[in-house]
Parts: structure tokens; C-alpha cells; sequence
């Protein structure tokens, strides 16, 4: 009988998907938002008639990384993304030094020039969009998949 309990584990356990470790072995004191487990940070900009930024993006669960949005001021713009915004814990958005701790966002508007960077770790595998509202042009999205 044991040995038919220890066979379906080993089959349950053989046959879960992957799952993504950190970017780094040794975490460390800071854990997930150590050095050596960040990402590449994702660039947005935000500019009337310009792309978001320079394709699809892909991230690591488990990974600590940084979105920067820049708006140049040419249009009240927003970017929206809610279902990628639940797919992360957001550690902070820094807005003109201003830092928040938010639970979530669904989008974040500027209404002028302006930066604002969110940290965050990305957490739930999956294909999410960030986009400018109410716009049909691919080059007004960008694609962020975690693996």
C-alpha cells in the first residue's frame, strides 16, 4: 500500500508544471527585492501618436522588477491594465518622489509631463496587456507575458 501512495506522488509531482524560480539563488537578507533577483526594467512612454515602448516584454514569477513611465505632456494619457496589475504584488509607485504602497491599481492618468516608477514582483504566469485607453492600434499596447 505504501508504495502505491509514493507512486501517485511521484506522478503528481512529475506531472505539475515548472514553476519559475527567482533570478538569483541566494536571496539573502532582502529576499525577493534582492539585487541579484531583479529584472530588467520595463520602459513605457507615454506621447501622442508615439508606441508605448519596443515590443513584448517577458518576466520571470518570482522576480523583482520596475516599470518606468514617462509622459511627455503632448495629451492627458493614461495606461490601464488591470488584469497584468493583479498578476503582481506591487511593492510602491514612485510618483515625483512621492512614494505610494497601493493594494492595486486599474490605471494611472497623466494629466501633464511627468514620471512614475512601479516596483513590483511579478507573480501570476500568464499573457496581460497594458494599453492607452479607448485606442485599437497595436502600437498604443504593449504585450507583458510572466513566465
Amino acid at each position: 500500500m505504501h508504495k502505491s501512495i509514493f507512486a501517485a506522488i511521484a506522478v503528481l509531482v512529475l506531472a505539475s508544471p515548472a514553476a519559475a524560480a527567482p533570478l538569483c539563488t541566494e536571496l539573502g537578507f532582502a529576499g525577493l527585492l534582492a539585487k541579484c533577483n531583479r529584472g530588467a526594467p520595463i520602459e513605457i512612454t507615454l506621447a501622442s501618436g508615439k508606441p508605448l515602448g519596443t515590443g513584448a516584454v517577458e518576466l520571470q514569477s518570482g522576480a523583482y522588477y520596475e516599470m518606468r513611465i514617462t509622459a511627455d505632456g503632448s495629451a492627458e494619457l493614461a495606461i490601464t491594465g488591470a488584469p497584468f496589475f493583479r498578476a503582481i504584488w506591487m511593492n510602491e509607485i514612485v510618483i515625483n518622489g512621492i512614494e505610494v504602497r497601493p493594494m492595486a491599481i486599474d490605471s494611472l492618468e497623466f494629466d501633464e509631463a511627468g514620471k512614475a516608477t512601479l516596483s513590483f514582483i511579478a507573480i501570476k504566469p500568464g499573457s496581460y496587456e497594458v494599453r492607452i485607453p479607448n485606442t485599437t492600434s497595436d502600437s498604443q499596447k504593449m504585450t507583458i507575458s510572466i513566465q
